[in-house]
C-alpha cells in the first residue's frame, strides 16, 4: 500500500528512462537526440528522459490500471475523495467535464455570472440552459465575490428541474461564499454541486484557509494544482465524490475531451506536487500566509494604497478569503491598475498576476522570501511616491456593468446565423460571441446575451486602459457577431 510519502507515478517514470530501453516509438526527438540541440540542452537531459508515451509499461491516462491509477488514487485520499482524475489540458478541461457528465442538451444548470470562459464552452458543447445567479458585488474594489446560499435556494426554487449548480470557490481574488451551506441546500434538491476550485488547491491542506470542496461535500471539483500547487503549467485534477455522479461517466467524458497524446512530465509533475502538499502543505501555507499578512499590513502603510483584508467578508457571498492573495487598489493614486503593473513590469522588473481598471493582484505563495517581499513593498513606496499629487482623499465608487440579459441558449446563439457589425452599433442585438478581459477571463457578455451600452462602455473603457480585452473574432475588437435578424416582408 502506498503512503503519502511516496510518488508511484514520478518514480515509475523515473525507474523506466534509467533503464534506458532502445525506443522505436514516439516521441521522435527520443530523449532529445533528435531535437534542435540548443533546445535540448536547455530544457535537459532529465526532462527529456521523461517526456514518454503511454506505452504498456507507463499506464494509460484514459484507462489507468498501474502507475497513474494508484498515482490518482494517493491524490484521492489527499484532498478528501472518491476519485481524482489526472488532466494535462488545465482546468479548463475538467471544468468542461463537470457540466458534460451532469447534463444533455435543453437541461438546466445554475451558475454564477462571473464565471470563467471554459463554463461558457461547456455549456455550448452540452447545450445546457444557464440559469444564472447574479453574484455579489463589491462596488468599493470593483470586484465580484461568491453568490449566496439563498439565492441558490431560490434558484433552485424556481427550476426544481436544474441538474446541477456551479460554485466558484475561491474566486480569483480569493473569496470564497458558504459553500457548506449552498453544498448542504443543493443535496436537500438531490441536485450535485460542481466547482471551480481552479484557485484554491492550496486551501485543502491549512486550518487557515477557506474551506475547500471536498471538505464541503461537493459532487465534483476542478483543481489546478499548476496555479497554486506546485505542478507543472497545464497540469491539473478533478475530484469526484460518488453518489449523485458516476465516475464511469465522468472518466468517459474526459478521455473524449483529453489528447491521447499525453504529457508524462505533466503527470508526473501532478504526482510529485501531491506528495509535496500532504506531507508539507501545512507548514508551507504557513509560511505564505505570514508573509502575506506582513505584506498586507506594510502595503496599507503607503497612503494612496489599500490592500483588501478580511474587512470585505460581510456575507454569505462573502464568507471567507485565501489571505494569501494580496488585492491592491490604486484608484485612489489616479492611475488604473493597468497603468501601475506597466510601471511595475518596467520601472521595477516586477510581474503581477492581474491588473484591471482599478486593482492589483499579488500572489504570496510559499515559493517567495521576506526579500522578495520587501522588494515589492519598495517598488509599490515608490509607485505611491510619484503620485502623491494626484492622491484623493475622496471615495471613488467605481463602475460595474449590469449583468446581461440572456436571451437564447449559448449553444443557439452559438451556432445560428451572424453578421458581424461595429461593437459601437450593438446596443440592443444578441451576442453571438463571448468578450473578456483575461485574465481573469470571466465575460462581459456571452453568446445568447443582449449587449448593452453599458457593456460596450465598459469595454472601451477597458481598452482605453489597455487591457487585454479578447473573444471576438475580429482581434481590433471592432466588430462583433451577432445573430441576423430577418426583416419582415412587406
Amino acid at each position: 500500500m502506498f503512503s503519502q510519502e511516496q510518488a508511484p507515478l514520478f518514480d515509475g517514470v523515473r525507474k523506466h528512462a534509467a533503464n534506458k530501453p532502445l525506443q522505436f516509438h514516439i516521441p521522435g526527438h527520443k530523449t532529445g537526440k533528435g531535437m534542435d540541440k540548443e533546445f535540448s540542452e536547455y530544457i535537459g537531459e532529465n526532462a527529456l528522459s521523461i517526456d514518454l508515451i503511454n506505452i504498456e509499461p507507463l499506464d494509460d491516462l484514459h484507462h489507468p490500471h498501474g502507475m497513474i491509477q494508484e498515482a490518482q488514487q494517493l491524490a484521492a485520499k489527499a484532498f478528501g475523495a472518491d476519485y481524482t482524475f489526472f488532466s494535462v489540458q488545465g482546468t479548463s478541461t475538467p471544468i468542461m467535464a463537470m457540466v458534460m457528465s451532469v447534463c444533455k442538451p435543453g437541461d438546466k444548470i445554475i451558475v454564477p455570472r462571473n464565471v470563467h470562459k471554459s463554463v461558457t464552452s461547456a455549456l455550448i458543447f452540452s447545450g445546457a440552459i444557464p440559469v444564472f445567479v447574479h453574484p455579489q458585488l463589491d462596488h468599493k474594489l470593483g470586484i465580484s465575490h461568491g453568490i449566496t446560499p439563498e439565492a441558490v435556494e431560490k434558484a433552485l426554487e424556481a427550476n426544481p428541474d436544474a441538474k446541477a449548480v456551479l460554485v466558484i470557490n475561491p474566486t480569483y481574488f480569493g473569496v470564497a461564499a458558504d459553500l457548506a451551506h449552498i453544498v448542504e441546500i443543493s443535496h436537500r434538491y438531490e441536485v450535485p454541486v460542481l466547482v471551480d476550485e481552479a484557485h484554491g488547491v492550496h486551501i485543502h491542506f491549512h486550518d487557515e484557509m477557506p474551506v475547500s470542496a471536498m471538505a464541503a461535500g461537493a459532487d465534483l471539483a476542478a483543481t489546478s494544482v499548476h496555479k497554486l500547487g506546485g505542478s507543472l503549467t497545464q497540469s491539473s485534477i478533478l475530484n469526484l465524490r460518488e453518489g449523485l455522479v458516476r465516475h464511469e461517466q465522468v472518466q468517459t467524458v474526459l478521455s473524449m475531451l483529453t489528447s491521447t497524446s499525453t504529457s508524462y512530465i505533466l503527470l508526473a509533475s501532478l504526482d510529485a506536487a501531491r506528495r509535496q502538499l500532504a506531507t508539507k502543505g501545512q507548514d508551507m501555507n504557513t509560511h505564505a500566509i505570514q508573509l502575506a499578512n506582513d505584506a498586507r499590513q506594510s502595503i496599507n502603510g503607503i497612503d494612496g494604497l489599500y490592500c483588501a483584508g478580511e474587512e470585505i467578508l460581510s456575507s454569505e457571498a462573502a464568507f471567507a478569503m485565501d489571505p494569501t492573495k494580496l488585492l491592491v487598489s490604486v484608484k485612489q493614486l489616479g492611475i488604473s491598475g493597468s497603468e501601475a503593473e506597466r510601471w511595475l513590469r518596467k520601472e521595477k522588473n516586477i510581474e503581477v498576476e492581474l491588473s484591471d481598471l482599478y486593482n492589483l493582484l499579488f500572489l504570496i505563495t510559499p515559493a517567495d522570501s521576506v526579500e522578495e517581499i520587501q522588494q515589492l513593498i519598495d517598488a509599490l513606496t515608490d509607485l505611491a511616491d510619484l503620485h502623491q499629487a494626484e492622491i484623493s482623499a475622496t471615495e471613488i465608487e467605481v463602475s460595474i456593468p449590469e449583468i446581461p440579459v440572456l436571451s437564447l441558449s449559448p449553444r443557439d446563439a452559438f451556432y445560428a446565423d451572424t453578421e458581424a457589425i461595429p461593437l459601437t452599433e450593438a446596443e440592443g442585438r444578441i451576442s453571438a460571441e463571448s468578450i473578456m478581459v483575461y485574465p481573469p477571463g470571466i465575460p462581459i457578455f456571452i453568446p445568447g446575451e443582449i449587449i448593452s451600452t453599458d457593456n460596450i462602455s465598459y469595454i472601451q473603457r477597458n481598452l482605453e486602459a489597455g487591457l487585454p480585452v479578447q473573444g471576438l473574432m475580429d482581434e481590433s475588437i471592432e466588430y462583433i457577431r451577432v445573430i441576423k435578424e430577418h426583416r419582415a416582408f412587406r
